[in-house]
């Protein structure tokens, strides 16, 4: 399945993938390629996934939305930092999540919630 990590002024991750691992509000989940189509707002956190090569890679995001259609997982995310290793990830997250000021924040948890109302508002649709 092919993973891409959007942010509002660009593509950050376009790659093929076999397992995506992401957290939302109630907990972690998994996808792989034959999951059923699937919507999450996803909470700050870490995003795992396995490359086609086999190898695990992880990124920190700060909240966003996800969603599997077909063989494609799109993640719309407004930061977030890619590592080889969860050691590195944290300490480039501390650097780089720690420079937001409190008004940042707040326009970021608002953002969540007006994006996590529209996709139950869109799902509801059906």
């Amino acid at each position: 399945m092919n993973l891409k990590v959007i942010f509002p002024s660009a593509v950050f991750i376009d790659e093929e993938v076999r397992k995506i691992t992401a957290e939302a509000e109630n907990g972690s989940f998994c996808l792989l390629p034959l999951h059923v189509d699937f919507v999450a707002a996803l909470v700050p956190g870490i995003l795992s996934y396995v490359s086609s090569g086999g190898k695990e890679v992880f990124v920190a995001i700060d909240r966003g939305i996800l969603v599997k259609k077909g063989g494609t997982v799109y993640v719309s995310t407004q930061n977030a930092v890619k590592g080889p290793d969860l050691g590195m990830l944290k300490e480039t997250v501390d650097r780089e999540f720690a420079s937001l000021d409190e008004r940042q924040k707040a326009a970021f948890s608002a953002m969540a919630r007006l994006e996590a109302g529209f996709v139950r508002r869109f799902i509801e649709l059906g």
